[in-house]
């Protein structure tokens, strides 16, 4: 697979990573560890070299079926976890202060079976910690030779300037997708003009826009969209307009939905690698074909104009989980 560079960082990935929480949580019961630790391996050998976690899924248990997996394939991967929630607190509070980053490093570092994690992640903006605080103690983790690269996930621009201005962000997490444009208004541009790479979460929209989910899909216990505005029965019959948008682009190639829409993501920035996630083999092998679909101009101006003329229904979030998100 083709490689891209996360920014100025010289960071080089995959073209498309994998997003590994659904391997242990969020999208109902979870496989039997072994195959889970197989097909890690499997992605390995297809071309894939960023994998990311966080030590919340779970808790724990991502990390430690990754550090399994990846663990004889070391030093051909780029591991990216995340820090900054109180594990253990029923109400997820986030918790970014510096002791705490350096125990939670310490955890990550363990379950994950290496010396060094080589992109770490604030995963979501702690209030009462000043940033520059957070952007230090990872500076220092990083001159310790624990950490190699700093990110953020779902910052603000006042945010991401303020963190870089103490210690170079490679990276920012944030979930971007035909489905959901936001970080084009401010973000994309900030980035650029800092020098860092865009990892997008959720790039085909936690499933919808591959077309596998209608408003008659019937979720599974444990599946995190159940609770999520934008997956009601209703916001769902609603949103299928802009699939089926993605579809008629998708007929002219020969390709999936999910295809367009990571190939179309792909296109935006050389800088941009989206980290779709899955845990079955076919899934896995039609998210990388994408890396191979080259849309044209009039593609991506149909995309363009559908993703704005068809208004997505619904919130990211429940209430709760939206007020963490930083802006």
């Amino acid at each position: 697979m083709d490689t891209r560079k996360l920014g100025s960082s010289g960071l080089e990935v995959s073209a498309l990573g994998l997003g590994c929480m659904g391997i242990s949580q969020g999208f109902g019961p979870s496989p039997e560890r072994p195959e889970m630790v197989r097909f890690l391996r499997e992605a390995v050998e297809v071309g894939v070299t960023l994998f990311d976690t966080a030590e919340v899924y779970g808790p724990f248990d991502n990390e430690e079926v990754v550090g399994e997996a990846l663990e004889p394939l070391r030093d051909q991967v780029v591991i990216a976890t995340k820090f900054g929630f109180a594990i253990g607190d029923s109400d997820r509070r986030v918790d970014s202060r510096p002791e705490h980053i350096r125990e939670a490093v310490e955890g990550s570092l363990s379950r994950l079976r290496t010396e060094r994690i080589d992109l770490l992640y604030q995963h979501r903006v702690d209030p009462d910690v000043p940033i520059e605080d957070v952007a230090g103690t990872v500076g220092e983790l990083i001159g310790e030779g624990k950490v190699g690269h700093f990110g953020l996930s779902e910052a603000g621009v006042d945010t991401i300037r303020r963190a870089h201005a103490v210690q170079e962000v490679t990276a920012l997490q944030s979930e971007y997708s035909l489905f959901w444009r936001e970080p084009e208004d401010q973000i994309l541009a900030t980035l650029e003009d800092l020098g860092i790479g865009f990892v997008p979460f959720s790039p085909l929209g936690r499933g919808f826009l591959t077309g596998a989910v209608d408003a008659t899909t019937e979720f599974t216990e444990g599946d995190i969209r159940a609770g999520m505005p934008r997956f009601t029965a209703e916001a769902r019959a609603a949103n299928l307009a802009l699939v089926d948008r993605v579809r008629t682009v998708a007929e002219r190639h020969g390709a999936t939905t999910g295809q367009v829409a990571l190939a179309w993501l792909l296109a935006q920035r050389s800088w941009v690698v989206p980290i779709p996630g899955t845990r079955r083999r076919s899934r896995l092998e039609e998210n990388l074909g994408a890396a191979d679909l080259e849309l044209t101009t009039e593609d991506l101006a149909d995309l363009d104009e559908a993703s704005r003329e068809v208004k997505v229904v619904g919130d990211r979030y429940p209430e709760a989980m939206q007020a963490l998100i930083d802006r």
